[in-house]
C-alpha cells in the first residue's frame, strides 16, 4: 500500500467543479477496461467488472468516464447495472468515434450522428439529463462548426448539461467556445507525455477542467534506480501512484481518469490520491519526466 494511513479514498484528490457547478472529487475512473480485448464486446470477468463499477462509490470516486464505443455500448451497460440510479455519482460519456472490430476507431461526426449518439447513451445510463458529453474526436471529414452546432443543441434541447471535448488544440478549444461552454477537455497526458502541456495550461488558466487519459504512465522512469522508483520507495508506494500523485499535483484541473476491471487494482489507484509529494519531489520528476518526453519525440 501506500504512504497514508487511511483505506483509499478519492475525496483526498481535492475537488473540481465541472462547468462551475457539478463537483467532484479530482480523482476519477475511466470505464473503458470494463469492456472485453480490444475495448470490444463483453468482459472476459462480467462479474468482476460489475465489482470493481460497485466498488467506486465506495472509494469516494463520483466522476466516471466512459464512450458510447467502448464494447460498443457495453461499458454504459454494466454502469447502468452496477450503479443506477447514480445518486453522487458523475457520469460522463463521448460520441463521436464508431466502432467495426476491437481497437478500430473510425471518427464520425456528422451532426446528426452525434445526436443520434447522445440520445441513445442517455437511455442506456438511465437519465434524463447527461451531465457531461464530450466529442470522442473531431472528424476531419466534416465542418467542425457542424458538430459543435450538433453540441450546442443537444444542450439547448436539455440532453445534456455541460460539453466537453478531446484531443483537441487549444485553437480547436477556442473555436468551440464560440458555439458552447467548453466544460472539459480530455487528452493524453502523464508524466512522459507532454504534448498537451500547452492545452493544460489553457485549461487551468480559463478553469476548464483537463482529463488526462493514459494518466499512470512512466515510461523507461518506473525501472529501478530511477528517481521515480526512488520517490515510491520513499513513500512505500508503486511507481504508478507516484506517477499518478504527480499529475494530480501537476494542476487543480486536473482530472485523471486511470481504468481497471480489477478491485485490487482500482483500489492501488485510488491510494495515489493520498501521497504527497513534496515540491521538491514534484520538481525533479517534472525535470525528468520533460526528458523522457523529449528523447521519445526525437
Amino acid at each position: 500500500m501506500t504512504h497514508t494511513d487511511a483505506s483509499p479514498d478519492a475525496a483526498r484528490s481535492g475537488t473540481f467543479q465541472i462547468g462551475g457547478d457539478l463537483s467532484v472529487n479530482r480523482l476519477g475512473f475511466g470505464a473503458m477496461r470494463v469492456t472485453g480485448d480490444g475495448i470490444w464486446g463483453d468482459p472476459a470477468d462480467p462479474e468482476g467488472a460489475l465489482e470493481t463499477l460497485r466498488r467506486l462509490p465506495e472509494l469516494g470516486v463520483n466522476l466516471i468516464d466512459t464512450a458510447d464505443s467502448y464494447g460498443p455500448a457495453v461499458s454504459e451497460e454494466l454502469i447502468h447495472q452496477a450503479l443506477h440510479p447514480y445518486d453522487t455519482v458523475v457520469i460522463a460519456t463521448k460520441a463521436g468515434l464508431t466502432r467495426t472490430g476491437p481497437n478500430v476507431w473510425v471518427p464520425v461526426g456528422r451532426p446528426e450522428y452525434l445526436k443520434q449518439q447522445a440520445y441513445l447513451s442517455r437511455r442506456r445510463l438511465g437519465v434524463e439529463r447527461i451531465d457531461l458529453w464530450q466529442l470522442h474526436r473531431i472528424d476531419p471529414k466534416v465542418p467542425r462548426d457542424e458538430q459543435f452546432g450538433a453540441i450546442r443543441e443537444l444542450m439547448d434541447e436539455g440532453v445534456i448539461r455541460h460539453a466537453g471535448l478531446s484531443e483537441v488544440n487549444v485553437e480547436e478549444i477556442e473555436a468551440a467556445r464560440e458555439v458552447f461552454p467548453v466544460a472539459t477537455v480530455q487528452n493524453l497526458y502523464n508524466l512522459v507525455n507532454r504534448k498537451s502541456e500547452d492545452v493544460l495550461d489553457y485549461c487551468e488558466r480559463e478553469n476548464i477542467g483537463f482529463l488526462p487519459w493514459y494518466p499512470l504512465a512512466a515510461g523507461s522512469l518506473a525501472k529501478d534506480g530511477s528517481v521515480l522508483a526512488e520517490v515510491a520507495r520513499r513513500l512505500n508506494a508503486s511507481p504508478s501512484q507516484v506517477a499518478l500523485a504527480w499529475v494530480l499535483k501537476r494542476s487543480p484541473v486536473m482530472l485523471p481518469i486511470p481504468g481497471t476491471g480489477k478491485v485490487r487494482h482500482l483500489e492501488e489507484n485510488v491510494a495515489a490520491a493520498g501521497l504527497t509529494l513534496t515540491d521538491q519531489d514534484f520538481q525533479k520528476l517534472d525535470e525528468v519526466g520533460r526528458e523522457e518526453w523529449e528523447k521519445n519525440r526525437t
